[in-house]
């Protein structure tokens, strides 16, 4: 390993000792571009023949990229489950004793499996695809040259640069560091940044907040701690979700229902009169089979998984499937105004100069303080690229910008004198009461940005250095807004999503680009300085109002708690890493494909193509996914619960239990199978509500009674009216009648509100039935076969009265949940 290179940062000779453990001076001499290392040699990094000699040892950063489980895991997690075991072993019964036609349900399984596989691999496509695109490029030195390369391509000893938003990629040792703060709250759980001086250890998974620096990296590839957490929970693990904990909870239950009843519905059948083994083992296994909601876990899987397909065109990356969920809950988002509300450039529109002061020696000052910092943010740059460096006066020592500060500064020497400049926000570096305040209330009311260019008597190393700072000009600027800004917010109102605009800008300012973008209430503005510590009491400050200014990075954090004590879902989106501490804590965490790397590690979803218009499809394919699972989840469930009742009532009754496989098969698929792979597809924007399981079994289980119930008693009265060898059949079409009927109401319900296609599919759905009824081989193919003309109507009368009793459940339950 090459030795590491270092810069004292306190100004030592060469060799002298290190500052390791030493609280870190926040103000440190700007760097010449031939500062050495305490070896001696210019903190170059390393050769290329180095690097090649390292690559050749396996000496690199070779942990793949995993955004997604594997080909083998896809196909295993959906071929072997427990549902396809149970309904495995039953088609292999089936097929040794039954006709084709009854063994149909295994083949429906095989498909759907099939239909599971290839979605979640056009998902993993799509996602690994995406990570590639969303992946940190960290800038390594070589040769003595700064490039941007893939974190696979970094190799043992390299000089990996750091600024403000980049993340650690791999463990080092810090080799430089000017003002360096590190978050490692995602590793350690402390929310605090820590100072770091050269010799300091950094991990991976960190990030920078303030200042800049370089580490070089002495644990690669599997070794780094990073890896190490990733190797235990790749990123596709399955994180909570109500949907799948509710589903999982479904089936939990049903598979306590099921043995006991199935048990019992085998040994009824095999004592059942009038019937053979074979007659009673397909009959048996046809009452077992509809037991199983398999397909409710197959379809969720589905449509999550086209929803992740869906957003990847729209280039969303989503890091987290369940994030699809949790933004169908969202009622509240919080929005950052730079980034998000306008795009990221900035222009300087007007420089005012105050007092006496010379326009021109001010267009020296700004182009100096600019060549001083190596890492300005946008505000700076746009400084710089109207007031390029004349070189007249030198900078000397530096302040690098900080969130918490709001201000950035540095001490810039002429032939003459040494003088300390502060560039930063107006209300923040100057007393009440002063009247340059007023000049930057008028324009911050345009929506224009304002920085203060101050002198001050002060040194850039005391705490009260804005204390006397003297008013020398003011700097105008103006951020260009999203196009797509006003549309997006119209959207959020329009479905009762609360949009709030957080933002560490001047309130005025913030009130006004949101108010010249529609936002309601925006004329409301609140500097959240004066904003209560205590949650209770920013709750009510939070629900009142829209847009909030001055807030520092612990507010926003603190806000979103706030809002979610209130019961609220929040969503949050930032770009810089000011935003990363909100973003971890809000319920969804949404950041910008152009934001630091520090945001883009802890957002649930990541908008690639940094447009903020791209949230009303995120948030409407979680509607989407969430709201039509719960619909069809209640068809799924209805069948489940009426084959528990219906083997109940013929294990009690002790009769042939009624349908075969291929009955309940094709029932299954007009009436739940296919309907529901449309219905989970199709457009909805109801925000998803809470209390998924209660919220279906309030529906699927009176449901299921009635459906049960009225197939039971057209049965009982098919079997009083029937006589001969041959009435099973017959009595078997009756109820198969009346249960598709039923079945089919509940469809039309779960449908509702109708448009034209739902009314189709329904139609369709009832056509297909009397097809099989009216087509000779179809009616010998499934054994159904209508017998007279007094059972058939009888079997839609019952179908009717069920109906009926639907209908009155359905309100009942309807008016109970409002």
């Amino acid at each position: 390993m090459s030795q590491r290179a270092r810069i004292d940062t306190d100004g030592p000779e060469p060799g002298g000792p290190s500052n390791a453990g030493a609280e870190l001076d926040p103000v440190h001499p700007v760097r010449p571009p031939e500062a050495r290392s305490a070896q001696g040699t210019p903190s170059s990094g390393l050769t290329t023949a180095e690097v090649a000699e390292r690559r050749a040892r396996g000496e690199v950063n070779d942990v793949p990229i995993r955004s997604s489980r594997s080909t083998v895991d896809i196909v295993r997690g959906n071929v072997f489950t427990r549902f396809n075991a149970i309904i495995g072993v039953l088609w292999v019964i089936m097929l040794f004793v039954a006709p084709i036609q009854d063994s149909l349900f295994g083949f429906v399984i095989i498909a759907n499996t099939g239909i599971g596989i290839i979605q979640e691999l056009r998902a993993k496509k799509t996602l690994d695809g995406l990570a590639v695109i969303g992946e940190a490029r960290p800038t390594v030195r070589r040769d003595g040259a700064a490039t941007e390369l893939s974190t696979s391509a970094i190799v043992l000893g390299d000089l990996i640069e750091l600024g403000p938003g980049d993340k650690v990629v791999v463990d080092g040792v810090v080799a430089e560091a000017d003002s360096l703060e590190i978050d490692e709250s995602l590793l350690t759980g402390e929310a605090d940044p820590v100072v770091k001086q050269p010799g300091d250890p950094v991990m991976s998974g960190s990030f920078v907040v303030a200042g800049g620096g370089a580490f070089e990296a002495t644990k690669v590839g599997r070794e780094a701690y990073a890896a190490q957490l990733a190797e235990e929970a790749s990123r596709f693990t399955l994180v909570h979700s109500e949907l799948r904990s509710g589903i999982s909870t479904i089936l939990k239950y049903v598979t306590w229902m099921m043995v006991p009843t199935a048990t019992g519905l085998i040994i009824s059948q095999l004592v059942a009169k009038d019937d053979n083994f074979k007659n009673s083992i397909a009959r048996t296994v046809g009452g077992i089979v509809p037991m199983i909601p398999e397909g409710l876990v197959l379809l969720t899987s589905v449509a999550f998984a086209i929803g992740v397909v869906r957003l990847g065109r729209k280039q969303c990356l989503v890091q987290e499937l369940p994030a699809i969920e949790g933004l169908a809950r969202v009622d509240v988002v919080c929005l950052d105004k730079t980034g998000t509300l306008t795009e990221g450039g900035m222009d300087v529109t007007e420089l005012r100069p105050l007092g006496d002061a010379d326009e021109t020696s001010v267009r020296q000052v700004l182009g100096a303080l600019g060549a001083s910092d190596p890492r300005p943010n946008a505000s700076l740059q746009a400084v710089i690229d109207a007031y390029p460096d004349s070189g007249r006066l030198k900078p000397v020592r530096s302040l690098p910008f900080s969130s918490a500060r709001k201000y950035s500064g540095a001490q810039l020497a002429d032939d003459h004198l040494t003088t300390t400049w502060l560039l930063g926000a107006p209300d923040v570096l100057l007393p009440d009461g002063d009247p340059a305040l007023a000049e930057t209330e008028q324009l911050n009311q345009q929506g224009l940005r304002v920085l203060l260019l101050a002198r001050t008597p002060g040194d850039l190393d005391s705490p009260d250095i804005a204390k006397g700072a003297q008013a020398t000009a003011l700097v105008v600027l103006e951020q260009r807004l999203r196009p797509d800004a006003a549309d997006t917010l119209r959207y959020f109102a329009e479905q009762d999503v609360a949009a709030k605009v957080i933002s560490g800008d001047n309130a005025v300012s913030v009130g006004a680009v949101a108010a010249k973008l529609g936002l309601p209430g925006a004329e409301n503005t609140v500097d959240a300085r004066r904003l209560p510590a205590e949650k209770e009491a920013m709750a009510s400050e939070l629900d009142t109002g829209s847009v909030f200014g001055r807030v520092t990075p612990q507010q926003k954090r603190d806000m979103v708690g706030a809002l979610q004590s209130r019961g609220h879902t929040v969503a949050m989106t930032g770009d810089g890493v000011n935003d990363v501490l909100a973003l971890k804590d809000a319920d969804i965490g949404v950041a910008m494909g152009s934001g630091s790397e520090a945001t883009r590690a802890v957002a649930q979803i990541v908008l690639l193509n940094n447009s903020f218009a791209t949230l009303p499809s995120v948030v409407a394919e979680g509607r989407r996914v969430i709201g039509n699972i719960t619909r069809v989840a209640t068809l799924f469930l209805t069948k489940t619960v009426y084959s528990v009742l219906l083997a109940i009532l013929v294990v009690c009754s002790q009769v042939e239990y009624p349908f075969l496989p291929r009955h309940l098969t094709l029932l299954s698929t007009l009436t739940i199978g296919v309907p529901a792979f449309f219905l989970a597809l199709a457009p909805n924007k109801e925000r998803a509500q809470p209390h998924f399981v209660r919220r279906v079994m309030r529906y699927a289980i009176p449901a299921g009674i009635i459906a049960a119930a009225a197939t039971f008693c057209t049965y009982l009265l098919a079997r009083s009216h029937y006589t001969g060898p041959h009435s099973l059949d017959a009595e078997t079409s009756a109820a198969t009648l009346t249960l598709f009927l039923v079945s089919l109401w509940v469809l039309a319900i779960v449908a509702r509100p109708y448009t034209w296609w739902r009314i189709c599919l329904v139609g369709t759905m009832a056509l297909g039935f009397v097809i099989v009824l009216v087509v000779p081989w179809l009616q010998e193919f499934f054994a159904l076969k209508l017998v007279g003309t007094v059972m058939p109507w009888t079997a839609v009368g019952v179908a009717g009265v069920g109906a009926l009793l639907l209908e009155v459940s359905w309100r009942w339950v309807d008016r109970r949940v409002r």
